[in-house]
């Protein structure tokens, strides 16, 4: 798992003194190996694969544009082979040019992420209800997945009234730390909250849960309430609460929340509502689940049926 840095707040769904995806990193730093005149040996035998994936890889929140130079160096790749295979993404539509001669994220890549079934069915059921909930408090409203031991935001919903937050799609954030982080974990494995107190468990305030002995029985309120309250435990000034969604196994899909400035909201009041959504998020899933499923069944019947039968 990540380190997250510490530092001030930051807004409440961002990493104090970072952004909220996993490429904090300046240019100069090394996405792989140690940057040397003319690429890294550790490059050496690498596949192609492996190089592109290193470029993307490379672009971050705060580096959304790398020039060439800065786009080897934290590679470790030579620059002439970062220039023909830059090059070549931006012919097929995966990075763009831009006016300063640098690099940024094509479309194309937007286009074929937009294709991952397990975030777009999520948000298509998901989104009537985040609406509900944006129009009754008018706060920012997010909708996350776990990701390894990270909570992985993949929609969110915020207007003019709604406390300002530089959460955005795509972004991450430690689980112990926020409410929709720790409602993943309540509903979790055993394994996800032995990894992440192994990983440590981060102070980004004075509120933040940092002994693994707190986190558990923390968790083991949630399930009881079905509710995860994060009180300025990620960024001082703001609370968050959130839900579970649940497949039919009780497995968690995702988490909802709302995330409000502390003082303007009852976060008591506001718990129930936003379990009620995921509850019938939930259902929504499980109901398309089962569609899905009886369609499968009988497809393969009417395979061995064959044409004619029971036809008129």
């Amino acid at each position: 798992m990540r380190a997250w840095p510490g530092g001030g707040a930051a807004g409440d769904d961002e990493p104090p003194g970072g952004s909220p995806l996993g490429g904090d990193r300046a240019p100069g730093t090394m996405a792989q190996g140690v940057a040397m005149a003319g690429g890294s040996t550790e490059w050496r035998g690498r596949s192609v694969i492996s190089k592109v994936v290193a470029l993307l890889d490379a672009f971050s929140p705060v580096s959304p544009e790398l020039s060439l130079n800065e786009l080897a160096a934290l590679t470790g790749l030579p620059v002439s082979t970062t220039y023909r295979l830059a090059s070549e993404l931006v012919a097929w539509g995966g990075l763009e040019r831009v006016e300063r001669g640098g690099y940024r994220i094509g479309l194309r890549l937007w286009e074929i992420g937009s294709l991952a079934p397990r975030g777009e069915t999520l948000r298509e059921v998901a989104l009537p209800y985040m609406h509900d909930l944006y129009e009754a408090t008018h706060e920012n409203v997010h909708l996350a997945v776990l990701d390894g031991t990270e909570a992985l935001y993949v929609e969110k919903l915020s207007g003019r009234r709604a406390m300002p937050v530089r959460t955005r799609r795509g972004g991450r954030l430690p689980l112990h730390a926020t409410a929709v982080g720790k409602v993943l974990l309540a509903y979790g494995p055993e394994s996800l909250f032995l990894e992440t107190v192994a990983a440590g468990l981060h102070r980004f305030t004075a509120h933040t849960i940092i002994a693994p002995g707190h986190l558990r029985r923390a968790l083991t309120e949630i399930r009881r309430t079905g509710i995860a309250y994060a009180r300025e435990e990620l960024t001082v000034g703001t609370l968050s609460v959130a839900s579970a969604i649940l497949d039919a196994d009780g497995g968690p899909l995702a988490a909802l929340s709302v995330t409000l400035r502390s003082g303007r909201g009852d976060l008591r009041r506001l718990g129930p509502a936003v379990h009620t959504a995921a509850i019938s998020v939930s259902r929504g899933l499980q109901e398309r689940a089962l569609l899905a499923r009886d369609r499968g069944d009988r497809a393969p019947v009417a395979a061995a049926a064959g044409p004619g039968v029971g036809g008129s």
